[in-house]
């Protein structure tokens, strides 16, 4: 909790455009302890949490880094796989609702690419996902694709990877690697503005990403945790 927290409340005194001392007073604690919160060398009780989420107006969820929504409604990261399972409720619509927030940001930004690159992107993944299964298959027959298995992972790898170079080129309104040079101007995209503007699929994509960085997180082990 320490991190996702420590690094929560700071962002949200300099967001509030106030003191350290200022917010201390207001909050009821000393300037050194608020400091020792923020920077994670102590962890506050359950009374200061409740406190510091009144004064921001966010969620304790979101204080704690357990939703990335500040109203605290995206679902939880532990529900994320049960959602994902075929005889879960709504919440397994999760990965189509997030997309599906993606190609409408994609499609509103005023490009003609973005919307293609990020759709011919996501399309690598479902289909070397597909490959995955199809190859799992009993009885599946691999004449029925042009690429031969012991050479299909590698070739999605770098497919992706060219990808990724023209989306990020294309949001950004670059000409490279085949990317034309256009205007794009994309919505703000903070959870907040997410929330305010989808608020039927952002608790999808925030809790997609709360998941995901979870896990690449832990992948990155206690020194990752302190950035």
């Amino acid at each position: 909790m320490a991190s996702d927290f420590s690094r929560t409340l700071a962002l949200l005194r300099r967001e509030k455009k106030i003191s350290q001392r200022t917010a201390a007073g207001d909050l009821e604690v000393s300037q050194a302890l608020l400091s020792h919160y923020e920077n994670g060398l102590r962890e506050p009780g359950l009374s200061f949490v409740v406190r510091a989420a009144d004064y921001y107006g966010v969620s304790c969820d979101y204080l704690l880094g357990r939703s990335m929504a500040r109203d605290g409604s995206a679902v939880p990261a532990e529900r994320m796989e049960p959602a994902l399972s075929p005889d879960a409720a709504p919440e397994r619509h999760i990965v189509t609702e997030a997309v599906a927030l993606l190609l409408d940001v994609a499609a509103r930004s005023g490009s003609r690419q973005l919307p293609h690159e990020l759709a011919f992107y996501l399309s690598v993944m479902v289909y070397k996902a597909f490959r995955y299964l199809y190859r799992a298959a009993p009885e599946s027959l691999e004449a029925v694709f042009r690429t031969k298995s012991e050479h299909f992972d590698a070739l999605c790898d770098a497919q992706l990877k060219l990808c990724e170079l023209r989306l990020r080129t294309a949001a950004c309104g670059e000409g490279q690697f085949g990317v034309e040079p256009e205007d794009v101007s994309l919505p703000p995209l903070s959870p907040a503005e997410l929330t305010e503007r989808y608020p039927n699929e952002a608790p999808a994509l925030l809790t997609l990403l709360q998941s995901v960085s979870d896990a690449i997180t832990a992948l990155g082990g206690p020194g990752e945790r302190r950035r």
